[in-house]
């Protein structure tokens, strides 16, 4: 199971929209090629219109519990991933739990045919 790892929370709600739509064309790419995705984005933004909170402080139990079962960590590099409290928390999580992460640019193909080195190489360029 892959778990995408993508920045949700700001003070805009259009910002949250967009991010919230990037994380669910992804999800439904890898879907599409025969992955098993959970989005903690695409899953939290409709309850969160039901007034939960956005923030990792609230979600952290609930999507570490998703992390510990996941294969991998795939990373979309929205812009704002780097500053994310959220995503930077899942990452040292992940390598607590021994995941391997991978780096997906938002413009990218998602069928996962890059290697490892390339991924490298198109994140070092952002």
């Amino acid at each position: 199971m892959i778990y995408l790892a993508s920045p949700y929370s700001h003070p805009d709600a259009i910002v949250r929209e967009r991010r919230f739509r990037a994380a669910c064309r992804v999800a439904a790419r890898l879907i599409r090629a025969g992955e098993v995705v959970f989005s903690p984005v695409a899953h939290g933004h409709a309850i969160s219109l039901y007034g939960v909170p956005t923030d990792w402080s609230f979600w952290e139990a609930h999507d570490r519990r998703f992390l510990e079962q996941c294969d991998e960590v795939v990373v979309l590099m929205l812009d704002g991933w780097q500053e994310s409290r959220g995503v930077q928390a899942e990452l040292v999580l992940a390598n607590d739990l021994g995941k391997s992460v991978r780096y997906v640019n938002v413009g990218q193909r998602v069928g996962m045919a890059l290697s490892p080195d390339e991924i490298v190489r198109e994140a070092e360029r952002q």
